[in-house]
């Protein structure tokens, strides 16, 4: 049934009013957002928005948002879902523009008459097909599509053929918005292919199903059937496109700023800044943050998730056990396919529940600046221990023992007690205090002189490298102590021999990113066991993160013997690990059971 010349049906309202919807309420969010962001943000926006970076942000934003590279890494099947629903949908939009431009010159052409094409223009001249076989394309297009929505149904029906053990839990108008777009492709291959019956046309899929139906459908019945299909089709869409932006399929737009924000160092900040609405609302809850969380695998814990946390604090439903309820292992974000820097925000979130605190921003700290020094000696190394090296005091004793064979003089920031490096009370959520503990390090860093700090704490290595910005510009380098031996048994000043044992490493998951040198000293005083799996980035929380700040000792020992048991299981007779609070918590899991857990500076003072 051809239209008149301004291409305009009723049918056509729903889908319409929904697109007039969804990019009012995208330009508003956009508008918002970017309004309040900080002014430093704002700076970086001006000043990287025509450099090269935006070319990088647009290859990103082409590689991910519709391709989904990272969610292909993650398991193919899940990819090619992904990747046929988004870049399917957008082929389908970009060709059928160029369907609707080749068959029409009118000035006139507004975005439904690409969409209902088939609709309006439902028999094509033979010119035309000769011209370019665009019915073809659209087929072969929308198969493409209707293959992303079966396996979606069939993900929704057991998901473990894609990988996931868990799926996301849906709020109503995730719901609704899942249940349109579940039924959009289907109904436009039915209104498309009703139409080509009616009318003795289209391609081989829409055609040939046409066809079939006229073959089967008296006639007058077909043609009933055409008009309500068209209607179904556009219902579905409008609806789709008003639920979308309070739905968490907000994520296909919002992912696209976000990642020129990101290329432009845009970043979260503790305090919370308008940039998180990017990160919260770009985040689709596709549920393959779920299983690599240890709480949800080890203690059947699901509704505090990365994917949860987003949720509730992007509809004002999060509460503190939530916030709190976490191990900040990183294993969401690294797989994450958004990268999504599901840290900070846990954090900001944890300082706004603070602030609500008599205790925030209390005069309780005001003795540290009058607190006696009690460091000792002169070297331009320093070692600072922190509180759980401090507990652990065989780890300070091997470190004693490698400094001296390695010839090094040491100067001791806290071996006779000192200040927390701060991470502790910022994990918490209280800033002003770790504030304070940072200005009385810092100023006992600069009094003393040194160039190199040395930590055996991968939390306060982590504290020094991202919270300290003065040690910089101070010349001071910081090393965690795996980091500095490697360099000692490099360069030759470090002799160490092989025991005849085997060790396996467990990478402490506040030292991500630093795997080859704990590596390397290793190789140099036993054998090391491949953990495979259980290593490196996919490496399983031992249980006793410190930011954690929910969990009792029983669950944070369920967790840890995960740990125990999977990596006893390669055979090794000593577990390696370089982080005291990981060294504590795998000691209590492994119970009674036999089990050597070490610091990787005791195995090699053995070595020396």
């Amino acid at each position: 049934m051809a239209g008149s010349p301004w291409y305009f049906d009723p049918f056509v309202i729903p889908f319409t009013l929904g697109v007039v919807w969804l990019f009012g309420a995208i330009l508003w969010k956009w508008g918002k957002w970017f309004v309040e962001l900080p002014q430093e943000d704002k700076a970086l926006v001006r000043h990287n928005f025509f450099s090269a970076k935006s070319l990088k942000a647009t290859k990103e934003v082409l590689l991910e948002c519709l391709i989904h590279r990272k969610i292909w890494k993650t398991n193919p099947m899940l990819g090619f879902m992904h990747m046929s629903l988004a870049l399917g949908w957008f082929l389908l939009i970009v060709v059928g523009k160029l369907e609707t431009s080749t068959y029409i010159h009118d000035a006139v052409n507004p975005p439904h008459v690409h969409v209902f094409f088939r609709y309006f223009f439902p028999e094509e001249p033979a010119s035309y097909v000769r011209h370019f076989n665009y019915a073809l394309l659209m087929d072969c297009l929308l198969i493409f599509v209707l293959c992303g929505v079966a396996l979606a149904w069939g993900k929704r029906v057991y998901s473990r053929m894609m990988g996931m053990r868990r799926t996301t839990k849906h709020t109503p108008f995730d719901r609704i918005a899942l249940a349109s777009l579940w039924l959009i492709f289907p109904l436009r291959y039915l209104a498309e292919s009703v139409t080509c019956g009616v009318h003795d046309s289209g391609s081989f899929f829409t055609g040939g199903t046409g066809d079939m139906l006229a073959s089967v459908v008296p006639m007058g019945m077909l043609s009933a059937m055409e008009y309500p299909a068209w209607w179904a089709y556009s219902i579905v869409l409008g609806l789709f496109f008003v639920s979308m932006p309070y739905s968490r399929y907000m994520h296909i737009f919002t992912e696209i700023p976000l990642i020129f924000l990101r290329t432009y160092k845009v970043q979260s900040k503790p305090e919370g800044s308008s940039f998180d609405h990017f990160q919260i609302q770009a985040c689709s809850r596709c549920g393959i943050c779920l299983d690599p969380c240890p709480i949800a695998s080890d203690l059947n814990i699901n509704h505090i998730q990365a994917a949860y946390f987003l949720r509730d604090r992007r509809y004002g439903h999060l509460i503190s056990q939530v916030a709190d309820t976490c191990l900040m292992c990183g294993r969401c974000a690294e797989a994450c396919p958004v990268g999504i820097d599901q840290g900070t925000l846990r954090l900001s979130s944890r300082v706004g529940f603070a602030r609500q605190s008599s205790l925030y921003d209390a005069p309780r700290y005001e003795f540290l600046a009058s607190a006696p020094d009690r460091s000792e000696g002169e070297g331009r190394v320093g070692f600072f221990a922190g509180c759980m090296t401090q507990l652990t005091p065989g780890v300070m004793r091997s470190m004693e023992k490698i400094f001296a064979a390695a010839g090094v003089d040491v100067w001791w920031a806290d071996k006779n007690g000192g200040v927390c490096c701060g991470r502790p009370m910022r994990l918490s959520g209280n800033l002003p205090a770790a504030e304070k503990m940072q200005q009385y390090n810092t100023e006992l860093f600069r009094r003393h002189g040194i160039t190199t700090l040395v930590t055996g704490c991968p939390i306060c290595y982590k504290s020094f490298t991202q919270e300290y910005k003065e040690l910089k510009s101070m010349g001071i380098r910081v090393l965690h102590h795996t980091q500095y031996i490697a360099e000692l048994i490099a360069g030759g000043r470090l002799k160490t021999s092989v025991v005849q044992s085997s060790y396996v490493y467990h990478d402490p998951c506040e030292l991500r990113g630093i795997y080859a040198e704990p590596r390397y000293v290793l190789s140099h005083v036993a054998t090391l066991t491949n953990a495979e799996s259980l290593e490196k980035d996919r490496v399983h929380c031992c249980g006793g993160s410190l930011a954690n700040l929910t969990l009792d000792t029983a669950a944070q020992t369920r967790i840890g013997a995960t740990v125990v048991r999977n990596l006893t299981a390669t055979g090794a007779e000593t577990i390696v690990t370089s982080c005291p609070q990981c060294k504590k918590s795998l000691q209590r899991a492994a119970g009674n059971d036999r089990v050597r857990v070490a610091d990787i500076a005791e195995v090699v003072a053995e070595a020396v």
